[in-house]
């Protein structure tokens, strides 16, 4: 699916699923064989096969929905 990575005011990452119109801060980063899976404030886990640096936000990325 396709989700677009920003840096709040607070300078959190957030995730943004236009399908589903939601909008959630990442709370945790885990490093894996295929690149890096984010876990969001409601539980999702997102998984990233190439995470962009946070300086070249805001950026549409496609990511895979495991939990």
């Amino acid at each position: 699916m396709k989700v677009m990575l920003r840096m709040n005011d607070a300078g959190t990452l957030v995730v943004y699923v236009a399908k589903k119109d939601l909008e959630e801060e990442v709370v945790k980063q885990t490093d894996c064989e295929q690149g890096k899976i984010l876990t969001l404030a409601n539980g999702w886990e997102l998984e990233f096969a190439n995470l962009p640096e946070s300086k070249n936000l805001p950026q549409t990325v496609e990511a895979k929905r495991l939990a």
